[in-house]
């Protein structure tokens, strides 16, 4: 009897093990310290000790992707580049072994962050749009886009943003500023049509559309065009929407509002009203620069409980108003950045705009919206110079990539390897998953990848290295995090 109960606990330890050694775990950190999503695989229990679980059976949105903007300053930069340095920083964005970027933006029409303004539609009262051209494109904006085709292994979704129509079609004949004319809203709606036929031509299929960039302007500082939303829904209900529809284009993603949270609940109550405002829109767009520190988790809650059959989708966030550090790791992790709020906002909400440290400010919003109910986190350039530039207006910003042409150098800046932690790892059709922690010093979130793959991302904004028994399922390990550290984790299949 003795010997048996011997041998079957024998048997179960065998198998047990046996099935611990099948499961592949991976963690990767970026820290203050100088780890830059560097493989980690020495955990010690401290002294700020807590548990994290993962319930893979509680599934939430689905993950449309990651990634960032191709702007004509982005492109710009990187021709200005060797050939090596440009194919380095394309490999790094979109390569299987860099970031491998799923989800991109770019501008239709100029933007602030263009050498100059221009339209592609140059000819006045051209209501046909007979004279349409992407030419402006094609010296820096395509050759990147299919430069980053070619390497990226499963291909990445573009959607387009315009922040102007051209100035012939608006009641202040300006870029800057003003309202889109009633009398051209048909004319309008048939420059995305245009649009999605040009970069098809080119071998790009364009995804979808954010209808305007920032609809409340930007101080008329550069390229704006005004919609309330009743506007816009009427653009879109009645003009958008079926010209993209009688033009066999239906199945393109429109996305409505397109800026800062706290905006949300009025625009969402105006898109989604009834079934006939909510026909087109297939979602609501949303910027960061709200606050350096709040990501608005109750307003991302209403924009999913106002609609949750829609796209939600954070589509632009950079370190803003701030010249780049160059080759300074330590800088982006303290509270030394402003932005725009810091210095201009009214003064009943300037407390929103504290002084900030961008890699915090980064994981912490990637981390939270994807916690409330976001599909998708995209950054802004990717690709800027020492000045934060070239941008016309001279609204000089950070990218995770800053490039010096002059000299023909890279500087990955630390916001380049928090996007790789999320970006590479978190792969669309991932489901985002049910996390429960009982330190609340910590940040997690938790997706499933579609080949079975659980991604857990943790943020320890804290001055203490922390440790925690992750819990998947019943199957627990001993993780353990550096002080202000970002780190993945990803358990791989069982084989």
């Amino acid at each position: 009897m003795r010997k048996s109960v011997w041998f079957l606990l024998s048997v179960m330890a065998l198998v047990s093990c046996t099935s611990n050694n099948t499961i592949n775990m991976n963690v990767f950190e970026t820290s203050a310290s100088g780890n830059l999503h560097a493989v980690k695989d020495d955990f010690q229990k401290s002294e700020q000790h807590s548990a994290v679980s993962i319930d893979t059976k509680k599934r939430k949105q689905t993950i449309l992707g990651f990634g960032g903007a191709f702007t004509e300053a982005t492109a710009h930069n990187i021709n200005l580049l060797g050939p090596e340095n440009r194919t380095e920083i394309i490999d790094a964005y979109f390569g299987e072994e860099g970031a491998a970027y799923s989800l991109t933006r770019t501008h239709m029409n100029s933007c602030d962050f263009s050498v100059s303004n221009y339209s592609y539609t140059p000819v006045e009262g051209d209501t046909a749009l007979e004279h349409f051209t992407i030419d402006p494109d094609r010296a820096d904006i395509l050759p990147m886009i299919k430069d980053a085709q070619g390497v990226s292994k499963e291909g990445f979704k573009i959607f387009g943003s315009p922040w102007s129509a051209a100035p012939w079609m608006k009641d202040n004949n300006n870029y800057v500023g003003g309202k889109l004319k009633k009398e051209y809203y048909d004319t309008w709606a048939l420059f995305f049509s245009k649009y999605v036929d040009a970069y098809r031509e080119e071998g790009i299929d364009i995804w979808g559309f954010t209808v305007e960039n920032e609809p409340h302007g930007n101080g008329n500082n550069w390229e704006s065009m005004h919609y309330s939303p009743e506007e816009m829904t009427d653009f879109v209900v009645n003009h958008l929407g079926p010209q993209l529809e009688a033009d066999g284009k239906g199945d393109l993603v429109i996305m409505g509002y397109d800026q800062n949270r706290q905006g949300v609940p009025e625009w969402a109550d105006v898109m989604y009203r009834d079934d006939t405002t909510k026909r087109y829109y297939d979602g609501m767009a949303v910027h960061w620069y709200e606050s350096t520190y709040d990501y608005f988790p109750d307003i991302l809650d209403y924009a999913r409980n106002a609609a949750p059959e829609k796209i939600l989708l954070q589509t632009e966030a950079c370190v803003d108003n701030q010249v780049p550090v160059w080759r300074d790791d330590a800088w982006y992790w303290q509270k030394e950045a402003t932005d725009w709020g810091y210095y201009w906002r009214e003064e009943e909400n300037r407390y929103l705009h504290p002084k900030y440290a961008p890699v915090n400010r980064y994981a912490r919003d990637i981390i939270g919206c994807l916690n409330h109910w976001v599909q998708g986190w995209v950054d802004w350039n990717m690709v800027l110079d020492t000045q934060g530039g070239p941008n016309w207006a001279k609204n000089w910003c950070i990218a995770p990539i800053i490039v010096d042409p002059e000299k023909d150098e890279i500087y990955y800046t630390p916001l380049y390897y928090v996007m790789k932690h999320f970006s590479k790892h978190i792969r669309p059709g991932a489901q985002v998953l049910e996390v429960n922690h009982t330190d609340g010093d910590l940040m997690v979130t938790a997706a499933e990848n579609e080949n079975g793959s659980i991604v857990v991302v943790v943020f320890n904004e804290g001055e203490q290295p922390r440790s925690f028994d992750l819990n998947i399922d019943g199957t627990e390990r001993l993780i353990a995090i550096d002080a202000q550290a970002l780190q993945t984790i990803v358990i791989e299949p069982k084989q």
